[in-house]
């Protein structure tokens, strides 16, 4: 008998999967059901949040049907971004979900829950519990009305618009007064993006105006996403920003992902800041504000395993404690609680912020870089140049049958000459020539992947290792 396809599509840390026969909305009510039997309590508040795409809003209001069955209340905010719904989530103190499948293609769709104050939700800490309860509204073994509900009657569900609260906030967090002009160029990718950029950089939500010229790309809400993909990561889709930057003489370019979680950054000359680089940036404007702000004693900050060398330099460099991670925005949103971090950041252009209920804000991470540049009288070119001081290869994806068995082959051969850690798959670092250098080699926790990221002083010992790491990966 096959398995259901709930056991497939449920990730790590989320939901994600094909909207034609994976994730329909039986399934997203019977995880309405659940999220409330397992998470929010029968009876209790949570807060429902959805994309762009053309499916959401059905499988939102599916979902809805499935958690007011048990008795739940539901605040609808509707159209937003994942970080407005943990804006929402942190504000009101309650569980929540976002329909989203992020970069994804338009056929795609998926759930990312919080539990209060935007607090993860992992495979290991209640996503499986959600899966297994949801398996058992769809195979009738229990029912909205089972006799284990505290409620019997049927909840309810209201609209609410969080935008300008949203907006507001950031603006308080992260001031730009004081700020010389600049000039804007931001690629939304047709996604969330579109909505809330003129919110808080611009004056939609009705705030004041701020210093900034925005000229835009791509900000009409399409789920189809008829320009590109709104997934950043791939260079093909900065080509767009690239050119516009240098064709407008902007002083920066800003591109989202999907649900506008994630921010990557372009200079002024079209060329992408590395996610790395914008994290060394924000760690330092964060220790500071913490010592402005009185904050005695030791400052943490998060960096995952695959940052630069760069972010953990120039934490500790400003008095700070670098603590590294695995990867994963759950887990990361765990440890900043655990250890009180101040922030932390992730290769892949996710950055995570105390003051936002420890979790990640792409827009916030956008608003530290123009205070920052808006700051100074240097292009940003410049302003970035001491916080880049390493070589990124960028992370490779190799599609390979055996994972285990190419990771050992790389563990061979570098066991003997390399020091050795297993935090998240394998890294190594080492010297070649006076000039230090790391790699790690981790699986994807989704697709049949072998991720590499090399890191090195130089560019010749960069590429060296990073073409001898591939040679053995490719060997099959």
């Amino acid at each position: 008998m096959s398995q259901h396809p709930l056991h497939r599509i449920v990730k790590s840390y989320d939901i994600r999967g094909l909207v034609d026969g994976e994730l329909t909305p039986e399934v997203t009510r019977a995880l309405g059901a659940a999220f409330v039997d397992v998470v929010v309590g029968v009876g209790a508040e949570l807060v429902v949040g959805y994309d762009m795409r053309e499916s959401s809003p059905l499988l939102a209001e599916s979902f809805i049907e499935g958690a007011l069955a048990r008795g739940a209340t539901v605040r609808n905010i509707g159209l937003c971004s994942t970080d407005m719904v943990y804006f929402a989530s942190g504000t009101w103190n309650a569980p929540a979900v976002m329909f989203t499948a992020s970069h994804n293609p338009a056929t795609y769709n998926g759930l990312k829950f919080s539990r209060a104050l935007a607090q993860g939700i992992s495979l290991e800490s209640g996503l499986g519990d959600i899966r297994d309860r949801a398996l058992e509204y769809l195979a009738g073994t229990v029912s909205d009305s089972d006799s284990d509900s505290d409620s019997e009657s049927v909840g309810t569900s209201h609209p609410e618009d969080v935008l300008v609260a949203y907006a507001t906030h950031l603006r308080n967090l992260v001031s730009l007064k004081g700020s010389r002009p600049l000039r804007v160029v931001v690629d939304a990718a047709n996604g969330m993006a579109g909505l809330t950029v003129p919110a808080v950089l611009g004056t939609a939500a009705g705030l004041s105006p701020l210093p900034l010229e925005i000229i835009p790309l791509y900000f009409e809400l399409d789920g189809s996403f008829p320009n590109h993909e709104a997934n950043p990561l791939e260079p093909t889709n900065l080509v767009d920003l690239q050119a516009a930057v240098v064709a407008h003489d902007a002083d920066l370019g800003l591109a989202f992902d999907g649900d506008a979680d994630r921010c990557f950054v372009i200079d002024e000359n079209g060329n992408p800041v590395t996610p790395s680089t914008v994290a060394a940036l924000v760690a330092g404007r964060e220790i500071d504000a913490a010592r402005a702000h009185g904050e005695e004693g030791p400052i943490t900050v998060l960096h995952n395993l695959l940052c630069s060398t760069s972010v953990s330099d120039v934490i500790t460099e400003k008095g700070a404690i670098p603590v590294r991670t695995r990867v994963g925005h759950s887990f990361i949103k765990d440890r900043m609680r655990e250890t009180g971090a101040v922030f932390g950041g992730e290769h892949s252009a996710h950055y995570y912020f105390r003051n936002f209920w420890g979790a990640d804000n792409g827009m916030l991470a956008a608003l530290h870089v123009i205070a920052e540049l808006g700051a100074s009288d240097q292009p940003l070119s410049e302003l970035v140049t001491p916080l880049s001081r390493y070589v990124e290869s960028g992370e490779l994806n190799t599609i390979v049958a055996d994972q285990g068995a190419t990771i050992a082959r790389v563990r061979a051969a570098f066991d003997h000459r390399a020091h050795l850690d297993e935090l998240d798959g394998i890294t190594f670092s080492g010297e070649s020539d006076g000039h230090f250098w790391w790699f790690n080699v981790r699986s994807s926790n989704t697709e049949p992947l072998l991720r590499l990221n090399v890191e090195a002083e130089t560019s010749e010992v960069m590429v060296a290792l990073r073409d001898e790491v591939l040679g053995l990966i490719h060997q099959e």
